[in-house]
């Protein structure tokens, strides 16, 4: 009987469609078609092919826009709105692949410095990695998989895409649309399963040469740990992004974009604002704000266009938080609004200073609940903000412009925002966690270079 991959709506697990699932005979046949592809070094894709065929997607996912939007919000519970914007992220990010290819280039190594050297000319090139495997997360279903996609392509790697089993019909779609902009299937292949050894063997299989994997730290690392001698990979995983709130911050100015960075789809983002520190003089004011913002955001299916909150993923995801949630209050600490409006959706809420070893103060909760801390003196702040064995983004609002800069300075973090929240990206800057939070440099022109090689060729005319 032929495997199948049932998927469900994250709001009311209405069963959405059941997907043919891939079998190990079947991942053997797909990475020996990438790997003989890849060997086959003279049919390389030219570099304006491929350009073509980036911008070519781009278009044609442009026209089904609505589409796609739609099925981010029936299988990942993103709210239509913001599933909307997914989608525009996408586009641009194609857009984004293919425009990087004009400045996509090596340099000339300089010669003539030495006696030795003389009479020589250096050149390098860049060339593709070889096979690329990538595993992906269900909260983008649609951007992580263009961010792992375009730059292979775009640099002429071979790549396998494994969705998340939660949401892999944007995959499969979107990787239609590549065949249907021309690029030969060899190339661009899916690869489904819900089977956790199955995928392993596809992470760590001699064929590949590089791994990007978009996930859980403890899966990443392991992962990472069994990769063959020479496999290169890229991890990015989550953490519990701090915000630290000046007493010179304007309140009312403020409490929107924080509201957004720690609830944007239900706070299931990895750089999601999750620790609030902020300054006593102003800890009453801003804790009023927030809870006012929180209490108004319009919570429930995701795919009607009012919706601000949605689902969480998965029904067991919802007890996770309701119970990380209950650790806290039981040992005192005060929750602002909460509950349960259905089997995977919370309604978001605030904790009031929890303890340090709590769940909630020490993990990445990815659930619709952010937690405040009053503090004193900034250095304190930032001490506990950079006490967690993450890094990722940080951010700090302050009409002070010494205390902004000292924040920027000393908070451990890839990326500061200054009068912003945690979850801000542009999809062409750099994006990585620094200690746990991953490895290797995310955002598809740094990830365009991760998935490349420098090739030298020196001339001696003597021959």
């Amino acid at each position: 009987m032929p495997l199948a991959l049932k998927v469900y709506q994250a709001f009311d697990r209405e069963l959405i469609a059941e997907i043919p699932a891939d079998d190990a005979s079947a991942l053997d046949h797909k990475l020996d078609v990438a790997a003989k592809a890849f060997a086959e070094r003279d049919a390389w894709l030219p570099v304006h092919q491929r350009i073509a065929i980036l911008r070519r997607v781009a278009q044609l996912l442009q026209e089904h826009r609505d589409r796609f939007a739609m099925m981010i919000a029936r299988e990942g519970g993103k709210p239509l709105t913001d599933a909307i914007i997914e989608v525009t992220r996408a586009i641009d990010g194609l857009v984004n692949a293919a425009d990087e290819l004009r400045n996509f280039s090596g340099k000339e190594i300089p010669m003539g410095l030495t006696a030795a050297s003389m009479n020589r000319w250096a050149f390098t090139t860049k060339e593709p990695i070889g096979v690329v495997a990538a595993i992906s997360a269900f909260n983008h279903p649609l951007n992580l998989i263009i961010h792992q996609i375009a730059p292979a392509v775009a640099v002429g790697c071979p790549v396998i895409i494994k969705p998340a089993a939660t949401t892999p019909i944007s995959c499969i779609e979107i990787v239609k649309l590549f065949w249907e902009a021309g690029l030969d299937e060899r190339w661009c292949q899916t690869f489904i399963t819900d089977d956790n050894a199955l995928a392993e063997t596809f992470a760590t299989d001699q064929r590949v040469a590089f791994l990007s994997f978009i996930g859980s730290a403890k899966v990443g690392w392991y992962l990472k740990s069994k990769l063959p001698p020479g496999t290169r990979c890229a991890l990015e995983h989550g953490g519990a992004a701090p915000v630290i709130v000046d007493r010179s911050a304007n309140v009312d100015a403020i409490v929107g974009p924080i509201v957004k960075g720690g609830y944007y789809h239900a706070g299931q983002v990895c750089v999601s604002v999750q620790r609030i520190f902020v300054h006593q003089d102003i800890l009453s004011r801003l804790t009023e704000a927030l809870a006012a913002k929180v209490a108004a955001l319009h919570v429930g299916d995701p795919t009607l266009a009012e919706t601000e909150v949605g689902p969480l993923i998965l029904p067991r995801e919802t007890e996770r938080v309701a119970s990380w949630i209950k650790e806290a209050t039981d040992a005192g600490t005060r929750q602002i609004g909460g509950g349960r409006m259905s089997e995977t959706t919370l309604l978001p809420s605030i904790l009031l200073n929890p303890s340090a070893d709590a769940k909630v103060s020490r993990l990445e909760v990815f659930g619709p609940l952010t937690c405040v801390y009053g503090y004193g003196e900034l250095d304190e702040a930032i001490r506990v903000a950079n006490s967690l064995p993450y890094a990722f983004q940080a951010s700090v609002f302050s009409s002070d412009i010494a205390v902004a800069l000292k924040a920027a300075k000393h908070l451990d973090a890839s990326a500061v925002l200054v009068n912003d929240h945690t979850a801000f990206r542009t999809d062409w800057m750099p994006f990585a966690g620094r200690r746990q939070s991953g490895y290797g440099v995310g955002g598809i022109p740094d990830t365009m270079e991760e998935m490349a090689c420098d090739k030298m060729i020196v001339f001696n005319p003597v021959a």
